[in-house]
């Protein structure tokens, strides 16, 4: 009975110290905006419809064309868009979209861990989660961009859809989250503080 009520005062002495509300609260809030980009982000790559122009629809995984009235056409052969080198790059840009929601996904994970299971690496978690994030915005920012220059010659401001923006407010809601992780915890774990332990 001693080594085991040991044991359990050991692990509860090891626990950290309870959140004020304040930190908790700004946590799960950055945890909740994290999932809205995930989902946001997650249903902008799953549609790929990004850009119409005239009576063209580009996305990252088909071409389509509504030429007439029997509706649009699609096609998965990307390079007969007459646009070049739009088939190779399309890949490039849907990878590393993928890539980036998957990173994404690690990150919030990685928060709502450190949410749920506070304990001295606890701060450890949610910088990981937070850099995760950080990565996932550099990865959706260089997809945006490589779709925008392979078709800058048709892109006009009002032709992306609506896909194209939620993409566009996930990954700038990943760069705030991100940054306000980390700010966060380098607040709440001074680098000095974090040396000694």
């Amino acid at each position: 009975m001693t080594a085991i009520a040991a044991q359990a005062q050991r692990l509860l002495g090891q626990r950290r110290p309870r959140r004020s509300f304040f930190e908790s609260f700004i946590r799960t809030f950055v945890t909740v905006c994290a999932a809205l980009a995930v989902v946001l982000s997650s249903v902008s790559i799953c549609d790929g419809h990004w850009l119409l122009a005239e009576d063209h629809l580009f996305g990252l995984w088909d071409f389509c064309t509504n030429a007439n009235q029997t509706g649009p056409h699609c096609l998965r052969d990307l390079s007969q868009a007459r646009v070049p080198g739009l088939a190779m790059g399309m890949v490039l840009a849907r990878s590393v979209g993928a890539l980036a929601l998957v990173v994404a996904i690690f990150g919030l994970e990685l928060l709502m861990v450190s949410q749920v299971c506070e304990d001295l690496h606890s701060w450890r978690k949610w910088a990981l989660g937070s850099i995760l994030l950080l990565v996932s915005f550099v990865l959706s920012s260089a997809g945006l961009l490589s779709f925008v220059v392979l078709l800058r010659g048709q892109a006009t401001l009002i032709g992306f859809t609506l896909m194209f923006w939620c993409q566009f407010a996930a990954s700038f809601l990943f760069f705030l989250n991100a940054i306000s992780g980390l700010h966060i915890n380098s607040i709440t774990h001074p680098w000095g503080q974090l040396r000694k332990f």
